[in-house]
Order: structure tokens, then sequence, then C-alpha cells
């Protein structure tokens, strides 16, 4: 180890010798992806008894490393290669299929790694959900991803693969719902109650339900705070379950006392339902809060391959799955207009109006900060031009940041710039400069840097 003093550099100056380091990592990444490639067009095979298959554990699953249109590699080829990669088997199978994959089947994403603009690492995350679709669930999914791939969330990567299945393997995903259905349980394990006097509780419900469920649990968990009760939020949660256990729940069963023997009675809504000694019942109604784009007869015919959207949780949704949640006894359908997301409406107030949150938050489903994927609706909602300088309350001037980007944004020196709406331009506290849109973020240092490496070397 050198005993040589380390000269000071600032950090403006580490950052730009860090970033350096990193793109001279990725153009090797994208150099050996593309060697791959090559490797594979000089050992292909004809037959599938001769090509290299995923395992599964130590079994042999018979499925190609790479989907349909990609080229059955040698088995006994790749096991050299993965020897010169520095793998063990399975693993190079898993990497050198998710390269191929990625090449042959997914070509805008493939052009995004060798332009730099996608790192390797995330094409083999998006290729590892695609290798068992049909080749125009592919086709469809690459599309969709030709100007997102290196920003999106992989959530958001599995919700369109889902998607993709469901448009064009519409059976196969139907039995995936069914048999994801027949799956549901609720599990009190009451046979590991110990001395503490805790148990665990899990299970796997209707993602309807679970919304119903959660909603009661963080309304209950919010009274009972109301009421006095100091434990934390987790744990008045906890409590909440049990006064819904015993019928203290304010959403569904009221009651005079609750967890902790609080009173509940001036909670309980008594609007309707039937009362007894001591109780009061009453009954919720399940509210079904859609955003979807759809014809006016997808959910009373067949509708193969429509597919809606939750908008409780962004994901795609089958018009079967659809159809069932309506057709519950009790379903509230909730229609919405639709909302300008580029509209103006200012108000004077400092607070802001329900309905401008849930413009900001449609427009903007994510925090507005570089890279930051927390959806919006954990998120603050930011004056842009504070309201004691000026700052209108309005759509235009109201951005969704989560709590700590929030703060980073007043009390240093982060900034941003709204370019339009859903548009921001970001400035760090060193002068790195960042674009921020509905396609993700972009690292505008970085890519004036590859355009002058590009001038550099055409000259």
């Amino acid at each position: 180890m050198s005993t040589q003093p380390t000269p000071h550099r600032g950090t403006a100056e580490l950052l730009t010798v860090l970033r350096d380091h990193e793109d001279v990592k990725r153009e090797a990444e994208v150099a050996s992806v593309r060697t791959i490639v090559a490797w594979a067009e000089v050992n292909t095979v004809e037959t599938p008894e001769d090509a290299a298959t995923l395992s599964d554990g130590f079994v042999d699953t018979g499925v190609p490393i790479a989907g349909d249109g990609a080229p059955l590699v040698s088995e006994f080829a790749l096991m050299e290669l993965c020897a010169v990669l520095g793998r063990s088997t399975a693993g190079g199978r898993e990497y050198v299929g998710k390269v191929l994959e990625t090449a042959y089947r997914l070509p805008s994403v493939w052009q995004g790694v060798l332009e730099g603009r996608v790192p390797v690492w995330r094409a083999q995350r998006i290729a590892d959900t695609t290798r068992l679709l049909s080749a125009e669930a592919a086709e469809y999914v690459d599309h969709h991803l030709a100007t997102f791939a290196a920003t999106c969330t992989f959530a958001q990567v599995d919700r369109l693969v889902e998607e993709a299945l469901a448009r064009f393997d519409p059976e196969t995903a139907e039995e995936r719902r069914r048999e994801a259905a027949e799956g549901r349980r609720f599990d009190v394990h009451t046979d590991d109650a110990g001395i503490e006097g805790t148990v665990a509780v899990d299970g796997v419900l209707d993602v309807a339900d679970a919304l119903d469920l959660d909603a009661a649990l963080a309304e209950r968990a919010t009274e009972l705070a109301q009421l006095g009760c100091e434990e934390s939020r987790d744990v008045r949660r906890s409590m909440a379950a049990g006064d819904l256990a015993r019928g203290n729940q304010s959403l569904g069963l009221g009651h005079e006392t609750g967890a902790a023997g609080l009173d509940t009675r001036s909670l309980v809504p008594h609007e309707r339902g039937s009362t007894t000694k001591n109780r009061t019942t009453t009954t919720s109604r399940r509210a079904v809060d859609l955003h979807v784009h759809l014809t006016d007869t997808a959910l009373t015919t067949d509708g193969v391959g429509t597919i809606g959207r939750l908008g409780n949780t962004r994901t795609p949704i089958t018009t079967q799955q659809i159809r069932h949640w309506c057709s519950a006894p009790g379903t509230t359908i909730i229609v919405r207009p639709v909302i300008d997301l580029a509209g103006h409406e200012p108000i004077e107030a400092y607070e802001i109006p329900d309905r401008h949150h849930r413009q900001v938050r449609l427009r903007d489903p994510v925090c507005a900060f570089p890279h930051c994927n927390r959806r919006a609706e954990r998120c603050d909602t930011d004056h842009a031009q504070p309201h004691a300088d000026g700052g209108a309350t309005c759509p235009c001037n109201l951005v969704p940041l989560c709590r700590g980007h929030h703060r980073a944004k007043t009390h240093s020196d982060w900034g941003y710039t709204i370019l339009d709406p859903g548009t921001y331009l970001w400035t760090s506290p060193h002068g790195h400069q960042f674009l921020v849109d509905h396609r993700g973020t972009r690292d505008l240092d970085h890519d004036l840097d590859r355009l002058d490496h590009r001038r550099t070397h055409r000259h």
C-alpha cells in the first residue's frame, strides 16, 4: 500500500472522476455483449437436441435460453463460453440467454444498449421477463419501451409484460388469473403464540379486498390516534385489525369501545344499518375506483385482449377481473370525468384542494426528483414558486416531491425549473443538470459529454 499522501480533491472533481470511471465500465460491458452476440452467430445449431436450454436447479427445462426468434446455440460451445466468462454453466446460460433475448427480440432496447442509453444490467432485467412471451408479445413490450427502457421502473416493466401476455395470449392470462384466485388464503398462526402475547398473520387476498382492508385499517388507526392512543402507526394498525375482528370498526361495524377500551361512539356512522344492544351494525359498500381505457361494451362482452387499469395500483387488469369486481353485491362504481392534465385553475389560498392533488398525481405519477420512483400519492405537493413569493396554488405550479427530496429542494442548493407541466430541469449543488419528464430522468451533462466524444472521433 502506498504511503504517499493523497492530493486533496474537491467534491466536484471526485464526482467527475467517478463518472468517467463509470463510463469506461459501461463501454466495456457494451463491448462484451456485442462479442457474445457475434459468438452466437458462429455457434448456432439447427436442432433443439443440440441446443442450450435453461435449467431449473438440477433439472433441464428444455426451454431455449432465449425466446422464439433468437438463435439456438450449441450446448457444448456455451459451456466453453461460460468458462471464459468466469461463470458457472447455469449462471452463464442465464446471462447469455438474456443477451440474445435483448439483441434478437428487443431491438429498441438493444439499440439503447449499443448507444449507451440503456445500461446492460437493466436490459438484462427486462429480457428476463420477456423470454417466455410470444414473438408478437415481446415486440409489443419492446415497442412500448423504445424511449423508456433506461428510466422506467421494473414494476412498470412487469406490468407491461403482464399486459402483453393478456393481449396476445388471453387464454394463458386468464388461466393464471384463475390459478392465482385459487391461491388466496388468510392465515392466523395461533399455534405459534408464545409468552410474548403476539402471533403472526399473513395471507394472499384479492386486490380489491386487500385495498378495502388496508383502507379500513388505516382509517381506524387514525381514529385511535385522535382518541388519544400514543402507540406507533404500525401498532395502531394491528390494534385496528382486532377491532375489525370484534366488530368495532367504524367503516363496517360500530361499537361503544374499541382497542384499549377507547370510546368510539362519536366516530361511528349511524345513517344506515340495524341497532342492537350496545352495538350498531352498519354495512359498507365496495367502491371500485377504476381508471380505464375501454369501449362502452368492454365490460358486457367477451372483450378478448382488452385491458383496463386499476388506478389504485397502476396495474393492468383483464376485463374478466373487472367484471368480477363490479358484479359483486353492494359494489359502488365511481365514474370520474376526464381531467385536462394541462388545465389551469388557480386559487388564492395556500391550502391545496383535492381536485388539484388529483390532477397533479395523474400528471406526475411519481416524485419529480431525478431517478426517484416514490409514488405521488405518498409525496408532498410542492409549490414550485413559493406561495409567499407570489406562487399560485394551481396545478401548473404544483409538483409532487417525496419528503426527503422536498427537504433537499427547500433547505439545500438543489433546485428545479418547470419547463412545461410535467417537465422539470433540475440542477444539483455542484451544477449537474437533469431533465425529468414522463420518460424518466436524463443526465444532461452525460449527454453533452457523449455528444462531444462523438464529434471528436468524427473529426
